[in-house]
């Protein structure tokens, strides 16, 4: 019997908002649709910075109790960000999988966005022609890429992720160490966004079209259905 493809799936590790003290980490829709549509095809593994149990920001627990496929997630599937592997130990094993996928979340932007492990893995996936994808604040994880001829990842590359204008919607702006959007084009991406406030918006840019990019959480299923389009 053939053995299924993998897919990587990152979270943040990063458990408090520095700022307001207050709980944060990952996002739960974020995860949740890109799992789900890729689960039927691929073996999922899930990683972070520092291994084991992936803070929940639990603001986005609140937001979708409401979000059927959210809650059956919680009370069935807490395995899969309770046991996480060590991004570190996924070095040197881009062979393995057909691409990696950074979820969202505020914690992305703390402890993702300058983690030296991270960028070397997303360069080996890039530069070994795998997927490279993230939605909301994981393009956070992207910003500080540099290839190996020492150009940014996202230089010259439409992509998008959560908007300047969203995050100061959320009142969030002064809490985060910079604003992703900004970010972005400051490293010479051509940054897109959706008409308005939280709109769906999913890119596909880089060679072959492998780098992929949603810009919030209601483009968390797109960029599910996005994924599986590429790679199948």
């Amino acid at each position: 019997m053939s053995q299924r493809p993998k897919f990587l799936f990152v979270l943040s590790s990063q458990a408090i908002l520095p700022s307001r003290g207050t709980p944060t980490g990952w996002y739960l829709p974020e995860l949740v649709h890109p799992y789900n549509k890729l689960a039927p095809h691929f073996d999922i593994v899930v990683a972070s910075p520092a291994g084991g149990e992936a803070p929940l920001d639990p603001y986005s627990i609140e937001v979708t109790k409401d979000d059927l496929e959210c809650q059956a997630f919680l009370r069935e599937n807490d395995n899969v960000w309770k046991r996480t592997e060590k991004l570190s130990s996924l070095l040197g094993r881009s062979a393995e999988f057909s691409g990696i996928f950074y979820v969202g979340g505020h914690g992305p932007m703390f402890d993702l966005a300058t983690d030296f492990v991270s960028q070397s893995l997303i360069r080996e996936f890039y530069e070994s022609r795998k997927v490279v994808s993230a939605v909301c604040h994981g393009p956070a994880a992207l910003v500080n890429v540099k290839l190996s001829d020492g150009t940014y990842l996202v230089s010259n590359q439409v992509v998008t992720g959560l908007s300047d204008a969203e995050e100061e919607f959320m009142q969030f702006t002064k809490d985060m160490p910079f604003l992703l959007e900004s970010e972005l084009r400051n490293r010479g991406a051509q940054y897109e966004s959706a008409d308005g406030l939280f709109g769906v918006k999913v890119v596909v840019s880089g060679k072959g079209g492998k780098l992929i990019t949603g810009q919030n959480p209601p483009s968390a299923a797109v960029i599910g259905d996005t994924l599986l389009r590429v790679m199948m």
